[in-house]
């Protein structure tokens, strides 16, 4: 999540000009496919499930409001006011609260913190989207956050998955309609090794509990009609008693 006004002007002018349609980004899929699966894996780590829990890196909201209806207290948390207000937008109900965040800004972090008290994270595809300088600063971020109490869920694309979106976007037809808009705005993944997750978190002060594989679903299809998954990784951390 870096701070520079060019990633978040790309930010911006993506979400901007995105549909409120469910589905109508890449990484929009159901809740089901998505939240849904990563939230089985987490339940188990969750220590005090009665902490408030932020969605970092929200966008439109979408596993936000599925996480709302599980946790007492739902933030979605993003660095783009055009996808609160996507998000916002989608939640008449008001099922969760929404706050412009920059997770990888020391004093943002405390603030939200101070507020909260500890939280658990539930993040997904976010740190390989950051700038490489900005990627211990989001994990340092997240431990304020955590504190001594939360856990984090972190999914992120491995580095397996570059070569695929590659292979979509330079296909004969070009990237599939929901890819593109990533790559004209500028957000195109960053390559982010498969080591250095579980590295940032230890140099955040945050224990690695579990991990695993499994594919990042989209809301994608290819020219065939069979859905675009991503090869990912997920791990749970937390601080843990010396």
């Amino acid at each position: 999540m870096s701070v520079t006004g060019r990633y978040r002007g790309a930010w911006e002018g993506f979400w901007r000009e995105a549909s409120d349609e469910q589905g109508a980004v890449f990484w929009d899929a159901e809740p089901a496919l998505t939240a849904g699966v990563h939230l089985a894996l987490f339940e188990p780590y969750v220590t005090f499930h009665g902490l408030p829990l932020v969605d970092l890196g929200c966008g439109n909201g979408t596993q936000t409001r599925f996480l709302a209806d599980r946790f007492p207290h739902v933030v979605g948390a993003d660095i783009s006011a055009a996808a609160l207000d996507h998000a916002r937008h989608a939640d008449a109900a008001g099922q969760a609260t929404y706050r412009l965040l920059d997770a990888s800004e020391k004093s943002e972090v405390q603030h939200l913190h101070a507020e909260l008290g500890d939280v658990n994270v539930y993040m997904r595809g976010v740190l390989h989207q950051c700038e490489p300088d900005d990627r211990q600063p989001l994990v340092d971020g997240i431990a304020t956050l955590v504190g001594e109490r939360g856990r984090v869920f972190l999914v992120e694309l491995s580095e397996a998955a570059r070569p695929v979106l590659m292979g979509l976007a330079q296909g004969s037809d070009g990237p599939p309609a929901k890819l593109a808009p990533i790559f004209r705005h500028g957000i195109a993944p960053g390559e982010v090794s498969d080591e250095s997750v579980p590295d940032h978190l230890g140099a955040a002060g945050l224990t690695v509990l579990a991990s695993g594989e499994l594919p990042l679903v989209t809301a994608e299809y290819t020219a065939l009609g069979t859905r675009i998954e991503l090869p990912s990784k997920w791990l749970v951390a937390g601080r843990t008693a010396d």
